[in-house]
């Protein structure tokens, strides 16, 4: 017992530290016990073979074709199209429409598709996106909780429930507690959003505003030195490319637009602009648009005979036409993450430039290149509106923010979206019906994403599958026989029922319930489900009543965790998007976690009595 005690705690430790990934933690708590004897080689193994990873497999490369053709944002926005001009009824169709999207797809893809929808919305109707996008994470999170595929917790319990009973849960077991929480969840961020959410306490009112294209060229000070100059007929640049130039390294400016057509009025509809890249070429008669000091772009039009526009007073100001600007959030777990912004190439690989770095509170504009990206990074890029738009396929990746919402709407739905659509509703009647063993239904509808052509190519479709969390949870799994064969589940149980079983069954209920929401502030919902469900089957066998309601205890508690930006990737995601503190989710996650662990005591044993 006492190996299988100090294994599990230095793994939580290791966790909570997150120096080391979580499945490699993992692994070596396995190794640990295997070495040990603990457990054997075939039962460190099995989790490989669990049918829970094998449908988390099928789960994620569905999901990901469901994004692929589009299906998911035509959804959401057509979901999201029902708020009018109300808030508060924006508000809960946010909640809903997200809700129901995360019932189907993982949380953190459900953020992902809906953050850039939300704030687009919340600014054609005039309000915050910071009221908003944390509870867009929290909603996420509930609708997990209404279908067994929502969130990899509910397919643990579900496991452990049938060894222990021999019935599965159905497809919609969960739904009427889900639906409840949902319900509750919302009642309760409506007063909660709009009394800490409302605005920054340090903002005015117009800071609080969605910010416009031009706000944000503003807000990064791209005008501040911003110069205008013209290419002559004589100009030695002429014909050259911008690469050839060299125009950082020689001179100290960077050029953030190449505009051709462009009179003394500035006609727009004469107006073609581009992007900056290396080999765009200069032609006689063009406007460049160029940031830098006032004596390094004097040596720069002296040097190549060009003219500064001496009748702009303001210096010129950059404008929207056939480009555009926005702003991309990086994922949590991103791979462009420690890289720098010359590392990562943007220019030539995805045909946009990064022109500035929003770090918490610190906007940087110049020399960009070594600055290395971090968590919590906001990038603000540039580059025409269809390069921007693609920059949206890279949904593992990062989000991409502040394009207006007509943009957004010109996305082309992918002919293979109804495809996608019957492929998947195929699989919810299957798993509704049980047609054949739910393992096999998700993974048929994952091959006939693949073979319907849902997917670019057969690697397309693995690389959607978060390789990270499928080794956790196989790592994890055999942890449970650790603590059977050694005592730990059945002495924590001993230990619950003792202290709390004399007060009833819903005090032991709730002891269950609040120490898996206590632990999975700390360490992931999967690994917390993992461990805590044959502690909470036992304490409910050892008590004399039902585990189905201590099962559904674990599951919720581990998945309704909003107390930390941390605890779970979508509410990590939301953080510098909506600009929110550690505090704001103390303030709104904390009492909204308790109320909704306090009212699943009383519900639970209700749905599933004792």
């Amino acid at each position: 017992m006492l190996i299988t005690l100090i294994t599990l705690t230095l793994a939580a430790i290791g966790f909570v530290w997150g120096r080391i990934r979580a499945d490699i933690v993992a692994l070596l708590a396995l190794m640990a016990l295997t070495v040990s004897g603990i457990i054997t080689t075939q039962e460190a193994l099995s989790g490989f073979s669990n049918s829970i990873v094998i449908m988390m497999v099928g789960l994620f490369v569905v999901g990901g074709a469901i994004f692929n053709t589009g299906l998911a944002k035509t959804i959401g926005t057509r979901l999201l199209k029902l708020g009018g001009g109300s808030e508060t009824r924006l508000f809960i169709v946010v909640m809903c429409g997200t809700a129901l999207i995360g019932g189907f797809v993982s949380n953190t893809g459900t953020v992902a598709l809906m953050l850039p929808i939300v704030v687009s919305m919340t600014a054609a109707a005039g309000g915050t996106p910071r009221r908003l996008l944390m509870p867009l994470a929290f909603a996420s999170s509930l609708g997990g909780m209404l279908t067994l595929i929502g969130t990899p917790p509910n397919l643990v319990v579900a496991e452990v429930w049938e060894d222990f009973s021999g019935q599965p849960l159905t497809f919609f077991t969960f739904l009427p507690a889900g639906a409840v929480c949902l319900i509750a969840g919302t009642l309760l961020l409506i007063p909660l959003s709009k009394w800490f959410l409302g605005q920054r306490p340090d903002s005015t009112d117009e800071e609080s505003q969605h910010r416009s294209l031009t706000d944000l060229v503003e807000e990064y000070g791209l005008n501040a030195d911003l110069y205008r100059v013209t290419v002559g007929t004589g100009s030695p640049i002429c014909g050259k490319s911008l690469g050839e130039l060299h125009l950082r390294s020689d001179f100290g400016i960077e050029i953030l637009e190449v505009r051709s057509g462009d009179t003394s009025r500035g006609l727009i509809r004469n107006v073609s602009q581009q992007a900056p890249t290396a080999a765009t070429v200069i032609e006689s008669g063009d406007t460049l648009y160029l940031r830098g000091s006032k004596e390094d772009i004097g040596r720069f039009v002296v040097d190549f005979r060009l003219t500064l526009d001496a009748t702009n007073s303001e210096r010129g100001r950059l404008q929207f036409y056939d480009i555009g600007i926005a702003e991309i959030v990086p994922m949590p777990n991103s791979p462009i993450l420690k890289d720098t912004i010359a590392a990562l190439d943007f220019s030539n690989r995805f045909g946009v430039n990064v022109i500035g770095i929003r770090r918490k509170n610190t906007y940087l504009t110049h020399n960009l290149g070594e600055e290395t990206v971090r968590q919590g990074d906001v990038l603000l890029v540039q580059g025409s509106w269809q390069n921007i738009g693609k920059l949206g396929d890279h949904t593992r990746d990062w989000v991409v923010m502040g394009q207006p919402l007509s943009d957004a709407a010109k996305v082309t739905l992918d002919y293979k979206a109804p495809v996608a659509a019957i492929i998947m509703l195929a699989m919810v009647l299957g798993l509704v019906f049980e047609v054949v063993p739910a393992v096999v239904t998700v993974m048929l509808a994952a091959l006939a994403m693949v073979l319907t052509g849902c997917f670019r190519n057969v690697s397309d479709a693995y690389k959607t599958i978060n390789w990270e969390s499928i080794v956790l949870i196989a790592a994890m799994m055999p942890m449970s026989f650790a603590l059977d064969k050694t005592g730990v589940s059945a002495w924590v149980a001993d230990s619950l029922v003792e202290s709390l079983g004399g007060l009833g069954p819903h005090w032991l209920l709730a002891g269950v319930y609040f120490t898996t929401s206590v632990m999975t502030l700390f360490i992931s919902n999967t690994a917390t489900a993992v461990l805590l469900a044959p502690i909470a089957l036992e304490s409910a066998v050892s008590f004399g009543v039902s585990p189905l309601p201590f099962l559904f205890a674990v599951t919720f508690g581990a998945s309704l965790c909003f107390a930390s930006p941390f605890s779970t990737p979508p509410n990590a995601l939301v953080m510098p998007a909506g600009q929110y503190t550690f505090t704001d989710y103390l303030k709104v996650g904390a009492p909204l976690q308790f109320l909704l662990g306090l009212l699943m005591i009383f519900v639970l044993p209700l749905i599933f009595p004792f």
